[in-house]
């Protein structure tokens, strides 16, 4: 229980850069994962049993290529280019290690299935507790020192800025859905669709075009995989069944005789649509997306003139002064995860990310788990114009499709493992 309550608050805080733990240069997901991890191989050396499932596999096989590439990268970069600033690649070298201990860990659990869920409940309630603080903090109902829940009129809450709140909330929002949709409990039931509304409020206010991008899509997603479960599981002449086909079948007919009436007012759903971005829709979106064209272009660039072997861990896209004037030139982030590992890692880790994502994307299809396919669809959109693979809440994600999904194996003891290695 204390385990399961101490990896779901470093899932949960992972996006609170605004607040670190008084005394320490750490934040509090570091700490709790910390704990975690200590915990759970205290575990392991006093006897305690680890499970060799195929989600294990794939995990240790993934981390031991990103292993590889990063390393040949970081040799390509030492001969290649001038390190000026070391804070960046170790940074990234921590978190790399960090989440592959806590991903390998938590799918070597004996019934991993069963533990991560309890996690994920956990998660929620703990994600729950604290949007509804950062929102008394935002409205001005109580006051933390040092910290500023807004950017303009953008929510931030503990974030640094309100897109790092808002990949949390289009994350945290299947991940809602799935626990209230597999739950024979009411009152799990009414805990995860609260916590759902809640976390789409939230994401609602931090004004960010990718989170309204995700929930639109993963929304019609969900439905859609809801759809093809009604009609290929249950009993033939259910309700369920009956209201899908009829929803099926009469979706054109309606569809067709409401276009004249979507066109009319399509004008007011498009001035809904930008009042939900940030900018409105107009000039700031617009050089937000100029920015980012101009940083993928440079990842690009040092990706290709590395033998797209990459340069190791870190940023290392040139920082554009046309927009940032304020800062002095020094490596950046392009703001995209594939082209931010291509810099890092290259074509490798690259081909090792798509395996993996996609390998948790078939778990949960093959798995007829709907709403956890959805997140693994928001972490492929939400991947495109943010690097998002430093997140906790991404890997837990994807840890949770791949036990899910994947069938148990043989459990071994670590002292005849210890043995055997001996």
């Amino acid at each position: 229980m204390i385990r399961s309550a101490l990896l779901a608050a470093g899932i949960s805080m992972g996006y609170a850069a605004q607040i670190s733990v008084p005394g320490l240069h750490l934040g509090y997901t570091e700490l709790f994962l910390s704990l975690w991890i200590m915990l759970s191989i205290g575990r392991v050396v006093v006897g305690g049993r680890l499970e060799a499932t195929p989600a294990l596999f794939r995990l240790v096989t993934f981390w031991l290529i990103m292993t590889f590439a990063q390393g040949v990268g970081a040799l390509v970069g030492l001969l290649t280019t001038t390190v000026l600033d070391l804070s960046g690649p170790i940074h990234d070298t921590m978190a790399y290690l960090l989440l592959a201990s806590v991903t390998c860990l938590a799918a070597a659990e004996p019934d991993a299935g069963r533990h991560l869920r309890r996690t994920a409940w956990w998660a929620i309630g703990i994600v729950s507790a604290c949007f509804t603080f950062q929102l008394a903090l935002g409205w001005g109902w109580i006051h933390q020192s040092g910290v500023n829940p807004w950017f303009w009129d953008r929510f931030t809450g503990w974030s640094e800025n309100p897109n790092q709140l808002a990949i949390y909330c289009a994350l945290f929002g299947p991940l809602a859905l799935h626990l209230a949709t597999t739950t024979s409990s009411p009152w799990g039931r009414l805990f995860g669709f609260s916590s759902l509304v809640l976390t789409v409020y939230v994401g609602r206010l931090t004004r960010s075009d990718a989170y309204l991008l995700t929930s639109v899509l993963t929304c019609l997603i969900f439905l859609g995989l809801r759809v093809r479960t009604w009609l290929t599981t249950g009993d033939k002449v259910g309700v369920s069944r009956q209201v899908a086909v009829l929803l099926m079948i009469g979706f054109l007919p309606l569809a067709m005789s409401m276009t004249p009436y979507v066109l009319k007012d399509m004008s007011s759903v498009e001035n809904f649509a930008k009042s939900l971005s940030k900018g409105g829709g107009g000039e700031e979106t617009a050089s937000t997306a100029t920015l980012r064209v101009r940083l993928w272009g440079d990842a690009v660039y040092k990706g290709v003139t590395s033998a797209s072997l990459g340069l190791g861990p870190g940023p290392h896209v040139a920082r554009p002064s046309v927009y940032y004037r304020q800062f002095l030139p020094e490596p950046f982030e392009a703001h995209n995860t594939v082209l931010d590992l291509y810099t890092q890692g290259g074509l490798i880790a690259i081909l090792a990310l798509f395996w993996i994502v996609g390998s948790a994307a078939m778990s949960a299809w093959r798995a007829k788990l709907d709403a956890l396919f959805a997140l693994v669809v928001a972490i492929m959109i939400y991947g495109f114009p943010h690097l998002i693979i430093r997140h906790p809440i991404v890997w837990f994600g994807l840890t949770l499709c791949l036990v899910a999904g994947t069938p148990r194996a043989a459990s071994v003891s670590s002292r005849k493992t210890s043995t055997d290695l001996g």
